[in-house]
């Protein structure tokens, strides 16, 4: 490929007729957006949305993403701006890779997060060797995330609109996939742009509402989903504070979380308690109170490094970490413990850490992101 061509808006050097994109829409507003921009600047636009479940059963659902309604609106987009559009099942996949473990890790008292490792193991493998296949120069997708290029590569960074940042959905992005995937909204100062642009483009979904919920659990109810899966889970036993006291009963261990605070049915023990251990082998709920949530030292695994020396190369590394997709980044000291392992410690404590989350690497200033791994509780 000719080097002295000047860089497209995707930073290839081909004119936008002769570049391939297939672009990942989910029937959104934002993935269709980038669907409608790229076919408007001239790209040969390749629309890919993904059915991950029962296509009958998505019709009734609303606020989830990648339902049979949402494959509708993602044909509706693509027949109004022109390009082709698949749609490929991927079911089978998206069970394996996604629905059993999240099903398992939550049985093992983990709080999982699914659409981290549904980005990982379905959206950007499986799909990205499809937009290969179809000889695609590169993949867009519609996540609020930056790309840019730094002296050793391809970097990610955190949206320009904090509030719509997904960064820490996407700690797990390899330099490898960086290299091939394009954020076109990761710039745009808020959605409201978005939703201008879908509203130039003239698209159907300009005023569609935004996706809540896992897309497979409907209406947030993890516990419902989790017994269909896995009958016999929500066995009831023993509500227990820090010293083995049994407080209560409840109705099985699927139920609660780490840090939860209401609905535990112990009221009128002076003191609030929180739940601060679940233990699925004992059936047993351990509650305490709120600092007996705080946590300053975290086992991480899994690493995806995204720095520009290798991970293991330093004793320790000064950055920020998130521990929750709803928490600001805070300061951190990870001290590797070999390339994929590390010790991660807070410098000021954490309530309600735990396992099955993702702690996702920042750097001090300018809103770099450095890879991030799974918080497990320790050997």
């Amino acid at each position: 490929m000719p080097r002295d061509l000047p860089l497209n808006s995707l930073g290839l050097p081909k004119p936008p007729a002769e570049t391939r994109v297939v672009v990942a829409m989910s029937g959104g507003v934002d993935s269709s957006v980038v669907a409608a921009m790229l076919a408007d600047e001239g790209y040969d636009v390749v629309g890919v949305t993904l059915q991950l479940y029962d296509h009958g059963a998505a019709l009734a659902k609303k606020g989830a993403c990648c339902a049979g309604r949402d494959i509708h609106d993602a044909r509706r987009v693509a027949e109004a701006m022109g390009f082709p559009h698949y749609v490929l099942d991927y079911e089978n996949t998206f069970r394996e890779a996604v629905i059993e473990e999240f099903a398992d890790a939550y049985l093992a008292g983990a709080t999982p997060v699914p659409c981290i490792r549904c980005n990982e193991r379905v959206k950007f493998k499986d799909l990205l060797a499809t937009a290969r296949d179809l000889e695609a120069d590169c993949m867009a997708t519609g996540h609020y995330i930056q790309r840019k290029m730094g002296a050793s590569g391809a970097e990610l960074h955190q949206a320009a609109d904090a509030a719509r940042d997904q960064s820490y959905f996407l700690f797990s992005t390899s330099a490898e996939q960086l290299d091939y995937l394009r954020f076109p909204l990761g710039h745009l100062a808020s959605k409201a742009e978005t939703r201008a642009l879908a509203a130039r483009y003239g698209l159907p979904v300009a005023d569609k509402p935004d996706s809540q919920d896992i897309c497979f659990v409907p209406n947030g109810d993890y516990a419902a989903v989790i017994e269909k899966l896995r009958p016999g889970a929500a066995d009831p036993g023993e509500i227990v504070d820090l010293a083995g006291n049994v407080l209560g009963l409840h109705r099985g261990v699927i139920h609660y979380t780490i840090g939860q605070r209401k609905g535990l049915g112990i009221g009128g023990l002076g003191e609030p308690l929180y739940v601060v251990r679940l233990d699925p082998q004992t059936r047993r709920v351990i509650v305490g109170p709120k600092e007996a949530l705080s946590t300053r030292v975290i086992p991480v695994r899994e690493i995806n490094w995204l720095g520009d020396e290798a991970f293991d190369s330093r004793a320790e590394w000064t950055l920020e970490v998130k521990v929750r997709s709803t928490r600001a980044p805070r300061e951190a000291i990870i001290r590797p413990l070999s390339a994929t392992e590390a010790e991660v410690e807070l410098i000021v404590p954490e309530d309600g850490v735990s396992a099955g989350q993702a702690a996702v690497f920042y750097a001090p200033e300018g809103g770099r992101v450095f890879g991030g791994g799974w918080i497990w509780k320790g050997r």
